[in-house]
């Protein structure tokens, strides 16, 4: 972006902050119906409590809530601070996109697959599942980033397959090893599909980057989620899903360069 126009440029940072909560806004209504096995084509938004559908003033991002203070205009019932926050997230995470990115092509694309992430984070989150059309999006989102890629079209099939069958093949056999041993479920498999899916964005040496923080973010969720919101009958489980998600993303922003670093203090970059 031209470092010398600011006003362009706090024009394109507004714009990608919308651009980001409206996608937020509807990835938010997204899971909460799949979660509920309601159809996510079918019907306009409604407040949870009363069902009262609600009108363009009410489904403004991030203000509706905060000009409603935080209830249902028709019922007054309160409306959970989730749906302003992931917003908020999403509008922050286009801005990040926005200033890695600049004003190419691959901004808006990873703002697709960063948004299928939140998804994946917001599903697993509450269901401790992750459906497989999230899965099915981020690959044919891929599929449709070669259209757009600078690389040759060659290496970036082999760097995605690579990247996606290689980690997602050596976390099935670790968790393979570890259902033997704890004596059930390590790692669920759309936790698997998820590092395939990721693999194919990533590349090998950022997937890999990408298992390690995702593993030390699950580490911190599991410290931060109370008993309560723990999987029914097996308290231990924690959803992972949302952990790797946010390492995802931390990598698509500086996954690659780090490595880059990594590998060059071996003369290997």
């Amino acid at each position: 972006m031209p470092a010398d126009d600011w006003g362009f440029t706090l024009y394109i940072t507004i714009l990608a902050a919308v651009t980001g909560a409206a996608g937020g806004s509807f990835v938010n209504c997204l899971s909460w119906r799949l979660v509920r096995g309601q159809k996510v084509t079918k019907g306009r938004s409604c407040c949870p409590s009363c069902g009262h559908v609600l009108g363009p003033l009410d489904l403004v991002p991030v203000a509706s809530w905060f000009a409603l203070r935080g209830r249902c205009r028709y019922c007054g019932e309160r409306i959970s601070f989730r749906y302003a926050a992931v917003e908020l997230l999403s509008a922050f995470g286009a801005i990040c996109l926005l200033y890695r990115f600049g004003l190419t092509p691959a901004a808006p694309y990873y703002l697709v697959f960063s948004l299928i992430l939140l998804g994946v984070a917001l599903t697993d989150l509450e269901s401790y599942e992750i459906p497989d059309r999230f899965h099915v999006a981020a690959i044919l989102w891929w599929c449709a980033g070669a259209l757009i890629t600078e690389k040759p079209l060659g290496s970036y099939i082999i760097s995605g397959l690579s990247g996606g069958i290689l980690i997602a093949g050596g976390m099935l056999a670790v968790s393979l090893v570890f259902d033997r041993l704890l004596g059930r479920e390590s790692l669920g498999g759309g936790d698997v599909k998820l590092f395939f899916v990721t693999g194919l964005y990533l590349g090998l040496a950022v997937n890999l980057l990408n298992v390690i923080v995702s593993c030390l973010l699950a580490l911190i969720l599991a410290a931060l989620l109370p008993d309560s919101g723990r999987k029914p009958g097996d308290p231990a489980a924690i959803p992972f899903g949302p952990a790797i998600a946010a390492g995802t993303w931390l990598c698509l922003l500086g996954g690659g360069p780090l490595v880059s670093w990594y590998l060059g203090l071996f003369g290997l970059s």
